[in-house]
C-alpha cells in the first residue's frame, strides 16, 4: 500500500487561520515580528496627548525678550503681546509672571508656557535679585514632587517645572557684569540655560567675536556649564549631535555660499560665518552663546518674504545665518533638542530635587523617631 504524497505548501487562504492572505498577493515574510509598530503606536498615544514646553526669559528690560520668543514661534506668544496696554511700568521688585498658550502645526498640539521676570536686573542695588527666580524653579520640582508622591495622583501630572531658561546679555562687547555671572552660576545648577547676546546687530562682527570669546572665557573661569552640558551626553551620538553646537566647523564654500544684508552694498554686507584660518582651510566657531536679533516684522526683500528689521544700510534678516544666530537658537530648542531638553530637566535636575527633597524628609522622621524614642525611655524608667 502506497502513500499519498503530500505536497509542501502553506494552508490554502480560503481555510482560512491568522495569516490567511488574498489570492495573489505577495507571501507574508513569516519571520517579521512588527515590533518596529511600537514606533507608530507611541507617536498616535502622543499626538493625542499633546506636548508640554516651559520656557522662562530673564534679562534685563530693553533687551528684546517678549520681541525673540514671538520671533520663535511666529506668533504673539509673550505676555507683553496679551497685554492691553502696550506701556508696563519696570517693577521695584522681581516678579515672576507666565502665560499659556495652545499652538498646533501639522496636527501637532503643544502647550507653551512663557515665563516672564520683570524687574530682573533693572535697579541700583541689584543684589539677590535671582533669588526670586531660583525659588520658583524650586516650588515647580515641590508641586510636581507632591503630585508624585500623593496616592491618588493624577493619570497625567501637569508639568510646571521649567524646562529651559534663555538668559539674555546685554550687548556690551566687553565682558560679562558680575550678575551675569553669579545668576548663571547659581541657576546652572537647577535648569537649563541657555545664554544669548540680545540685540547683537548693535555689535560690529570684531566685537560679537571677542565677546562671544570673552563669555565663554569667564564661563569656564567661574564653572558656569550651560546647555548643552557634556557630562549629560548619553552616548557618542550624543555627544556629535551636541558638539555641532558647541564646536561649529564651517568649509570655506560655505562662507562663498553665504548673503550679506539684504539690499545693502557689497563692500557693507555683514557675514558671521566664521573667517578663513591662517591655513586658508575650515576655520572654528563656537556658537555658545547665541548672537540673536529678534523681529516679528515681515518685509519683501527681492520677491521673497521673511522676518526682519530695516536699517539705512538694508534689511537684516533674522533667520539668514550670515546676519545673526537665530536660527541655530530656534534648532536647539525646537527642532533638534527640544525633547532631549525636557530629559535633562526630568532625570537630572528634577532628579537631584527630588533626592534632596526625600533625604530631608527622612532625616526628619528619624529625627522625630528618635526624640519619640527618647521620651518612651525616659517615661518607662
Amino acid at each position: 500500500m502506497t502513500e499519498a504524497a503530500v505536497p509542501e505548501t502553506a494552508a490554502s487562504p480560503a481555510a482560512g487561520g491568522l495569516y490567511a492572505e488574498k489570492a495573489g498577493a505577495p507571501l507574508t515574510d513569516f519571520s517579521y515580528v512588527g515590533i518596529d509598530a511600537i514606533l507608530e503606536q507611541m507617536r498616535r498615544k502622543a499626538m493625542k496627548q499633546g506636548f508640554e514646553l516651559n520656557i522662562m526669559v530673564v534679562g534685563q528690560s530693553g533687551l528684546g525678550k517678549s520681541t525673540l520668543m514671538n520671533t520663535l514661534f511666529k506668533s504673539k506668544v509673550s505676555r507683553k503681546s496679551a497685554l492691553a496696554t502696550a506701556q508696563e511700568k519696570i517693577p521695584k521688585t522681581v516678579e515672576i509672571k507666565s502665560i499659556s498658550h495652545d499652538i498646533e502645526e501639522k496636527g501637532v498640539r503643544m502647550k507653551l508656557t512663557v515665563i516672564d521676570t520683570p524687574g530682573f536686573g533693572d535697579q541700583i542695588n541689584n543684589e539677590n535679585c535671582w533669588q526670586p527666580i531660583m525659588k520658583f524653579i524650586n516650588d515647580q520640582y515641590e508641586a510636581y514632587l507632591q503630585e508624585e508622591i500623593n496616592i491618588d495622583r493624577k493619570k497625567r501630572i501637569p508639568d510646571s517645572r521649567v524646562h529651559c531658561c534663555i538668559y539674555f546679555i546685554p550687548p556690551t562687547g566687553h565682558c560679562l557684569r558680575p550678575l551675569d555671572v553669579e545668576f548663571m552660576r547659581r541657576l546652572s545648577k537647577v535648569v537649563n540655560i541657555v545664554p544669548v547676546i540680545a540685540k547683537a546687530d548693535t555689535l560690529t562682527l570684531d566685537e560679537r567675536d571677542f565677546f562671544k570669546k570673552k563669555i565663554r572665557e569667564e564661563l569656564r573661569a567661574n564653572g558656569i556649564d550651560v546647555y548643552p552640558q557634556k557630562e549629560f551626553d548619553e552616548d557618542a551620538e550624543d555627544r556629535k549631535i551636541n558638539d555641532k553646537i558647541r564646536v561649529r566647523i564651517v568649509f570655506l564654500k560655505d562662507i562663498h555660499g553665504s548673503r550679506g544684508v539684504a539690499g545693502a552694498p557689497t563692500a557693507a554686507r555683514s557675514t558671521s560665518v566664521p573667517r578663513a584660518g591662517a591655513n586658508g582651510g575650515l576655520t572654528l566657531q563656537e556658537v555658545i552663546p547665541f548672537a540673536v536679533v529678534g523681529s516679528d516684522q515681515e518685509y519683501q526683500v527681492n520677491g521673497r518674504r521673511l522676518l526682519g528689521r530695516k536699517t539705512k544700510w538694508g534689511t537684516i534678516e533674522v533667520e539668514n545665518i550670515a546676519h545673526c544666530e537665530f536660527a541655530y537658537l530656534r534648532d536647539l530648542l525646537i527642532r533638534t533638542h527640544m525633547q532631549n531638553i525636557k530629559d535633562i530637566t526630568s532625570s537630572i535636575h528634577y532628579e537631584m530635587y527630588r533626592v534632596r527633597r526625600l533625604n530631608e524628609s527622612n532625616t526628619a522622621v528619624a529625627h522625630a523617631n528618635g526624640l519619640a524614642d527618647h521620651h518612651l525611655v525616659a517615661h518607662e524608667m
